[in-house]
């Protein structure tokens, strides 16, 4: 798993890069009046917002528990990410459509293009440094694991998002090159607005994809069935432990995960001994998964255990 500082770098260079990109598109746009640079432009200047945005959530989700969150506020970056995706489907994606189509309503002819140009290789320059430092960062965070298996599984979204923000952006100024390329060379503005319009396309189908991830980890994920297994094996293996119900798990964020245990342990233990085993079994568990910050264990009758695993095992999902 990704560390905080590591996404931290991903995302502040994004926030400068693309600041840097969207001043130099609207100049570009009000000089040449090229639909497709405008589009770009509100594309930059929204990615820029959405980095602040994940900037202030990595900062509100390390904030302490306290007593109306006594569970801390890990899940502050969920919810902005979530905000992020909305922002880039209606703001990035609606506008870059609307003014796509405005622009195909009444074409305009394109002044010369070459400050265009000259924009959008600056801007594939600096996109492309961004992308960069998110891909090594991203590609530290994953290991050996696959690309889409790590997105699906991640709790840390402050990275890929930014890896599918930044790709969206470098795909955007290919479009929007061929677009003012076309335009100008085929003196046919509708080119330029059709340009705009695949961009703002593009910018949707990124936010459907972020917002699907960011739901499920709002919402409350846990631990892939390979991990709860092997934990529910760690806690089996000990000595004192007879059967293990039970095994219910959930982020509260990319490094804070809740485990809640049903144990039954074996007949005739002092309370001396069950504590200790379950001092036992905490330390195992978190040595095998950091990210645990809280365990709760629900000591159970054997009796108790084996029903509630007839229970599930009866369970459509189960069979």
């Amino acid at each position: 798993m990704s560390g905080k500082g590591e996404s931290k770098v991903a995302v502040v260079a994004a926030v400068v890069g693309n600041l840097i990109i969207a001043v130099s598109k609207f100049v570009a746009a009000s000089i040449t009046g090229s639909s497709a640079m405008i589009a770009e432009g509100i594309h930059s200047l929204v990615d820029t917002g959405n980095g602040l945005l994940l900037l202030l959530g990595m900062k509100r989700a390390a904030r302490p528990a306290d007593a109306e969150h006594p569970f801390g506020h890990g899940k502050e970056l969920y919810f902005w990410s979530l905000i992020v995706a909305i922002s880039i489907f209606g703001i990035g994606g609606g506008m870059s459509v609307y003014e796509g189509i405005t622009h195909m309503q009444h074409p305009a002819p394109l002044e010369d293009p070459t400050i265009n140009y000259i924009v959008l290789g600056f801007a594939l320059v600096v996109e492309s440094v961004s992308l960069f430092v998110a891909m090594r960062e991203f590609t530290a965070a994953r290991g050996s694991m696959a690309a889409r298996k790590f997105i699906s599984t991640s709790k840390d979204p402050s990275l890929f998002t930014i890896v599918f923000e930044d790709s969206a952006a470098i795909l955007g100024l290919i479009v929007a090159f061929i677009g003012v390329y076309l335009s100008h060379a085929l003196d046919n503005p509708l080119i330029d607005g059709l340009a705009s319009v695949i961009i703002g396309l593009i910018l949707m189908a990124v936010a459907f994809v972020l917002a699907r991830e960011s739901k499920g980890l709002l919402i409350g994920e846990g631990v892939e069935p390979g991990a709860l297994a092997e934990m529910r094996a760690i806690v089996a293996a000990d000595e004192a432990v007879e059967q293990v119900g039970d095994v219910r798990t959930m982020y509260l964020g990319p490094a804070d995960l809740l485990v809640n245990l049903d144990v039954a342990f074996k007949p005739k233990l002092s309370l001396a001994a069950v504590h200790t085993a379950i001092g036992r079994v905490e330390v195992a568990l978190k040595q095998a998964y950091p990210e645990i910050a809280r365990i709760y264990i629900e000591i159970d009758s054997l009796s108790d255990v084996l029903a509630s695993e007839q229970c599930i095992a009866s369970t459509p999902e189960a069979s």
